[in-house]
């Protein structure tokens, strides 16, 4: 597999397969176990393309760099966890900025799942605290058979507020089981992370046999129709946010009266007339 790297950030590199076809986001901080300093959180979101700068892509990875994927949080860094240091005279004022760092913090993790094509994360090693958030956030997760994954926020003395707590019981079909792990902040290994549905499958072997199944279902996706898929990760995102049933379907409808008039459609039908692989043109 050729990779190619197109931009290397202070705790992100983001590299290229399949002519751009493949965007890996890599956590690059190996050393500190791909703690989330306070640069990751400002650096996250510049990886996720927007519908305007898409490109070629079709399809990313986010996978760790090192023995593990993320060990969540790095609570070494004050810029991040030094809440008591910006405390304002008034409590109010002080809790109004407060709120405003872990929106911001929310709004940087929410980066894979605003991002208009699928986003894979391959997980190895540990995956704690924000790290379980971080692979909430992403539409397809898989993991190696030595990952180990713990919602890690409750033994620090608060509640996980970047995601976890919202994402993961709309993931995982055990709200009994969500709740255990997240007043406990247990450890669960990747048979139970399969299980609970947290990961569609467990991969034998380490990072690089859980970053090649990536690679290999990503390319299953690349082939298809962009504008087929996009559509889809946005109405599957809506329905998961909208109860009603009703409101999903209509939706639905007003997505297609647009998507069905695609060449992309066209250009399905056409291929499989003739048995041919079709070509799709850049979202």
């Amino acid at each position: 597999m050729a990779e190619t790297v197109v931009r290397e950030f202070q705790t992100l590199r983001v590299s290229t397969f399949d002519d751009g076809a493949i965007v890996v986001v890599t956590l690059n901080r190996p050393k500190k176990h791909n703690a989330m300093n306070y640069p990751f959180w400002c650096e996250f979101p510049q990886c996720f393309p927007s519908l305007e700068t898409i490109g070629s892509a079709r399809v990313i990875i986010v996978r760790g760099e090192g023995v593990s994927f993320s060990a969540g949080l790095d609570t070494t860094d004050e810029r991040i966890t030094g809440i008591q240091s910006e405390q304002q005279p008034d409590v109010a004022r002080n809790a109004l900025s407060v709120r405003q760092k872990i929106l911001w913090m929310q709004a940087s993790l929410t980066a894979p799942e605003k991002c208009p094509i699928p986003v894979i994360a391959a997980v190895h090693g540990a995956c704690v605290g924000a790290g379980v958030d971080l692979i909430t956030a992403c539409d397809i997760r898989l993991c190696s058979a030595d990952a180990l994954f713990s919602i890690r926020e409750v033994k620090l003395g608060l509640a996980a507020d970047v995601g976890t707590l919202q994402r993961l019981p709309r993931v995982v079909g055990n709200e009994s089981l969500v709740r255990e792990l997240s007043f406990t902040g247990s450890n669960f290994d990747a048979i139970t992370a399969h299980q609970m549905g947290l990961v569609s499958s467990v991969v034998d072997g380490s990072k690089k046999e859980v970053f090649a199944e990536a690679i290999a279902l990503a390319r299953k996706i690349a082939v298809l129709s962009p504008v087929a898929v996009a559509s889809t990760k946005a109405n599957l995102i809506y329905s998961r946010d909208h109860a009603s049933v009703a409101d999903g379907l209509e939706y639905q409808a007003t997505w297609n009266a647009f998507a069905l008039q695609s060449h992309d459609v066209k250009a399905s039908a056409t291929a499989k007339a003739v048995r041919e692989a079709p070509v799709y043109s850049k979202l």
